[in-house]
């Protein structure tokens, strides 16, 4: 039987000084000395006391070297940075000018509401949307043309006013 304590008390210190020579830094140094026993204890049916001390220093290693590459992963925020992200003031504004433009488009004619979204939303040329839809390449320019109109007009309409502009 392995008397814990006592490995603890001749091995603590040159693990931990170990350690410290790698890192430089007192407190992660203690947490690895921590670790290392932890380990230790978990594997204590399978230690050699004869090369106890080397085992120690390869678990403190590897324990060090873990905590390097993840520190690598890790990036301090830059102070300069801001949230590029849109205020809860224009997400709302935004959704409340989608679901009109949306509900505007309901209310388009069927070849109307295909033809501005096969243009806008499926990026086909004027005449793919004619070949699509089965009519001219000047009919499909006109319909996409009154469909857009018909939506900001739905927009404008909407009663969704612009939220204003923040210094």
């Amino acid at each position: 039987m392995i008397d814990f304590s006592e490995l603890y008390r001749t091995h603590a210190g040159d693990v931990h000084r170990f350690v410290l020579f790698l890192s430089g830094d007192p407190a992660l140094a203690d947490d690895i000395l921590s670790e290392t026993f932890i380990r230790l204890w978990h594997a204590r049916d399978r230690v050699d006391l004869t090369t106890v001390k080397g085992y120690l220093l390869t678990i403190a290693r590897n324990l060090f070297l873990a905590d390097r590459r993840h520190a690598r992963r890790m990036t301090t925020l830059d102070e300069r940075a801001h949230d590029t992200r849109p205020d809860p003031e224009r997400r709302v504004h935004a959704h409340l000018e989608l679901a009109a433009v949306l509900a505007a488009l309901q209310t388009l004619p069927e070849i109307d509401r295909a033809a501005v979204l096969l243009r806008a939303e499926e990026g086909m040329s004027y005449d793919e949307v004619a070949a699509a839809l089965g009519i001219s390449p000047v009919a499909a320019r006109v319909k996409v043309h009154r469909a857009r109109l018909k939506l900001a007009e739905a927009r404008r309409a909407g009663g969704i006013a612009e939220p204003e502009e923040k210094s």
